[in-house]
């Protein structure tokens, strides 16, 4: 049993910092530029994306932020389009109703309090309806340059399954991920994992053949060539 518990701790520590660097570099390398795939045109449209894509995909969030954005893109004409118009656009998005009444709230708030501005800080950004830690990492770090690192169902995965960050939470695995990322890759960190757990570290059948990062990741039951 003692074994047993020495060998699950050593194991929530993460990869040392080369092992860390270089399975970065691999994923730096493959996606030299990493992004949002979610569609905005600023912070406040980027905060309202994000809001909506819990629990959904990005590309179920672009097509359906596409024509809300185009009569909507400020706090002031989200809150002229009420609620009913805002869950018009947005009825193909899981939780859409709450979150059209989230995204009225959260445009009232920010035109009230910040002066139709976006939030700049953590802070102010989690104190709307509807923005959680995770969306204002996004935010922090996709529009104001912060090394966050917003951990989502497929930053958890890869960090568990490849031994980069293993632990039992989203936030727990956040912690240890700051903690073993080297600072030059902590800005791009949340992208290179996202994308990659979107496009090679499949949830069922992760692509473990076409894998940059095959023979770093401590996964047991790689998928075979």
């Amino acid at each position: 049993m003692a074994t047993a518990k020495k060998k699950k701790i050593a194991q929530r520590q993460g990869f040392p910092p080369e092992k860390a660097a270089e399975l970065y570099k691999r994923l730096a390398k493959q996606r030299p530029n990493p992004k949002t795939e979610l569609v905005y045109k600023d912070p406040f449209t980027l905060v309202v994306a994000v809001a909506l894509s819990a629990q959904a995909t990005d590309v179920s969030v672009n097509k359906a932020t596409k024509e809300l954005f185009e009569i909507a893109d400020t706090p002031a004409k989200m809150v002229a389009l009420g609620e009913a118009g805002v869950a018009r656009h947005i009825r193909t998005i899981g939780l859409w109703r709450n979150k059209a009444k989230n995204v009225i709230a959260l445009s009232r708030i920010i035109l009230e309090k910040h002066g139709g501005k976006a939030p700049r800080t953590r802070e102010d950004l989690e104190a709307l309806p509807g923005v959680g830690h995770k969306t204002a990492s996004v935010v922090l770090n996709e529009v104001y340059g912060e090394a966050t690192i917003a951990v989502d169902t497929h930053v958890f995965r890869v960090s568990n399954r490849t031994g980069l960050a293993p632990e039992t939470t989203p936030e727990k695995v956040e912690r240890l991920l700051l903690e073993v990322t080297p600072d030059k890759y902590k800005r791009g960190a949340h992208h290179w994992l996202i994308l990659h757990g979107r496009y090679t570290c499949l949830a069922r059948k992760p692509a473990c053949p076409e894998c940059v990062i095959r023979d770093l990741c401590e996964y047991e039951d790689k998928t075979p060539a």
